[in-house]
C-alpha cells in the first residue's frame, strides 16, 4: 500500500509524461550524493568561463555525484541564452542529471520562464517550472527512490526570488507565503503516503534565510564566515519555521554570499552555504562545490567541500561533528573490562536538601541508594529540594567524538572518566547544555549530578555521534559500576 500511494503521488505532483522524460533519481548502495554548484556567474565570452567549466568538471569527475544542483546566479551576462545553452551542454557532456534554482541576478538577463523553457529541453534536467500560481518559478519537489522503488528522500527546489520594491523593507525579496503553503502541502502529501512518517529531505534556494545569522554567530559554526554578515532579506516569512514544523527537511543549502561557506545546526536543522563556483564571481575562497551525501532510510547526511585540489574536512548531520575534531581531539582510553559479568543498570544516591550548585549536593542529607535502568527523577518522593548522583559504566561502540547533553531543571553536570563534559549547573528553568568528548571504544565511567531547587523539575540525558542519531541514553549501554 505504501509503495502504491507514493507512486500515485509522484504521478499527481510531477506528471507521468514529464517523469518519463527526466532522469529518475535513485539511491545507489544506500547512498545518494549531490554536488551543489553555486554562484557560477557565467558571463558569455569571458575567458573565465573556461576556468569555471574546468572546476565543475574536476568536481564531477572526482566525486561522481548522482545529481548536480545549481543554486542560483548561474548566467549573469549577455547573450544570456547562449550562456545557458553552454551551461546546459556542460552537464550534458558529463552525462550528469542537474537541477536549478534561481538567483537574484538570473532574471536580470533572461526571464525565468525562458530559462526554464531552455532547461526542460535537456534530457538531463531534473525539475519543472513548478506551479505558476505561486511566487517565483522552478518550485518543485524531486523524490529520490530507494532500493524497493519507493521515495526514500525528497529534494525541495525553491525560488528565493530576487528584489522587492518597498525600500523600507530592505533590498532582497523573500520566499512568499504562497510558496510556503505549497511546500507544506507537498510535505504533508508525502508524509501521509509514507504512513504518516516525514521523509528525510533537503532544500535548495539561493538567498539565505534570516536564521543563518544565528548559525554564523554560534561557537560551533563550521566553515568560513568571511563576509562578516548574512545577506538575507530583512523580512522573515517563516520558511524555516514551516520546515521545522513539518519535520522533514534536515538541511537547507543556499548560495549568494560568496565568502561564506559555513554549516551549522539551528534548532535541530542544518543551515549551510555552498562553495562559490564561478571564476567571474567576487570572493577569495578557492572555487569548488559542496557535496551532500544522503543515507537511504536514515535522517542522516555527510557534507564537505571539494575543489580541484581535493576534499576538505566533512561535517556530519545530525551530530554536528566534523572531521577536524575527529583528527585533533585527545581520545580518552577505555577502562579495562571487569572480570565479573557486567550487570545492567545505573547506581544512584538520592539526597534531600537545598542546593544552588551541584557542588553543594555532598552537604545534603543522603536518603537512599539503589539501581535504576537509566538516569531518572521519576521516583523522587518530593517535588523540591532534592538531588541525585548517578554512576555507571557506559559502553561506547566505536572510537569517535561523542556529544552528550543534559536537559534539566535545575542544575546538572555530566562527567566521563572524571572529565566534565556538560556544564548545566546552577538554579534555572528547564534548559539544555551539551559538550563533546573523544572516546576510544569500550567502557567509560559516567557520572551525572543533578539537583532540584524549587518550581518545576526535569532531567533528560542523551548522546549522539557521527553514526548515532541523538537520543536519550538507552539502558542497553549502561552497566553498574
Amino acid at each position: 500500500m505504501r509503495r502504491t500511494n507514493l507512486l500515485c503521488l509522484l504521478a499527481l505532483l510531477c506528471g507521468l509524461n514529464l517523469m518519463a522524460q527526466q532522469p529518475v533519481l535513485r539511491f545507489a548502495e544506500s547512498k545518494f550524493r549531490i554536488a551543489q554548484f553555486t554562484d557560477m556567474h557565467w558571463m558569455p565570452g569571458s575567458p573565465k568561463c573556461d576556468t569555471t567549466a574546468a572546476t565543475i568538471r574536476a568536481v564531477l569527475r572526482a566525486e561522481r555525484p548522482q545529481l548536480a544542483v545549481l543554486s542560483g546566479d548561474v548566467v549573469t551576462g549577455d547573450p544570456a541564452t547562449e550562456g545557458w545553452k553552454r551551461v546546459i551542454a556542460l552537464f550534458e557532456e558529463e552525462r550528469m542529471p542537474f537541477a536549478v534554482t534561481m538567483g537574484n541576478h538570473d532574471a536580470e538577463y533572461l526571464t525565468k520562464d525562458s530559462i526554464y523553457t531552455l532547461l526542460m529541453k535537456s534530457p538531463w534536467f531534473v525539475g519543472s517550472k513548478g506551479p505558476v500560481e505561486i511566487g517565483g518559478l522552478g518550485n518543485c519537489v524531486v523524490p529520490v527512490l530507494g532500493s524497493k522503488g519507493q521515495a526514500e528522500a525528497l529534494l525541495y527546489l525553491i525560488d528565493s526570488n530576487d528584489y522587492q520594491p518597498r525600500k523600507l523593507l530592505g533590498h532582497y525579496d523573500w520566499v512568499h507565503f504562497d510558496q510556503i503553503a505549497w511546500y507544506r502541502t507537498q510535505s504533508q502529501r508525502y508524509t501521509q503516503a509514507n504512513e504518516e512518517q516525514p521523509l528525510p529531505a533537503v532544500a535548495f534556494f539561493h538567498i539565505p534565510l534570516t536564521e543563518y545569522d544565528a548559525v554564523a554567530r554560534h561557537e560551533e559554526c563550521y566553515g568560513h564566515f568571511l563576509e562578516g554578515a548574512v545577506a538575507s532579506p530583512d523580512i522573515n516569512s517563516g520558511l524555516f519555521a514551516a520546515m521545522v514544523d513539518k519535520q522533514d527537511v534536515m538541511a537547507a543549502f543556499c548560495g549568494h554570499d560568496h565568502d561564506n561557506d559555513f554549516v551549522g545546526l539551528h534548532l535541530g536543522m542544518a543551515l549551510a552555504y555552498g562553495r562559490v563556483t564561478g571564476a567571474e564571481a567576487y570572493g577569495d575562497l578557492k572555487r569548488g562545490a559542496r557535496l551532500i551525501e544522503l543515507y537511504e532510510g536514515q535522517r542522516r547526511f555527510d557534507t564537505w567541500i571539494t575543489t580541484p585540489e581535493g576534499r576538505e574536512e566533512a561535517w556530519y548531520y545530525p551530530s554536528a561533528l566534523n572531521g577536524v575534531e575527529e583528527r585533533s581531539m585527545t581520545y580518552l582510553p577505555a577502562i579495562p573490562r571487569p572480570a565479573a559479568k557486567l550487570k545492567p543498570g545505573v547506581a544512584y544516591t538520592y539526597y534531600e536538601g537545598k542546593c544552588k550548585k551541584v557542588e553543594q549536593i555532598a552537604a545534603c542529607r543522603m536518603v537512599k541508594q539503589g539501581v535504576m535502568a537509566v538516569p531518572s527523577i521519576a521516583e523522587a518522593p518530593v517535588e523540591d529540594h532534592f538531588a541525585y548522583e548517578y554512576r555507571a559504566l557506559i559502553q561506547i561502540p566505536q572510537r569517535g567524538v561523542y556529544r552528550f547533553y543534559t536537559y534539566s531543571d535545575d542544575g546538572s553536570v555530566l562527567l566521563i572518566d572524571g572529565t566534565q563534559v556538560v556544564d548545566n549547573d546552577g538554579g534555572h528553568s528547564a534548559r539544555r547544555a551539551e559538550g563533546k568528548v573523544a572516546l576510544e571504544a569500550g567502557l567509560h565511567e559516567l557520572t551525572i549530578r543533578y539537583f532540584e531547587d524549587y518550581m518545576g523539575q526535569a532531567l533528560e540525558v542523551g548522546y549522539s555521534s557521527r553514526d548515532i542519531p541523538e537520543s536519550p541514553l538507552p539502558a542497553s549501554i549502561l552497566f553498574q559500576p
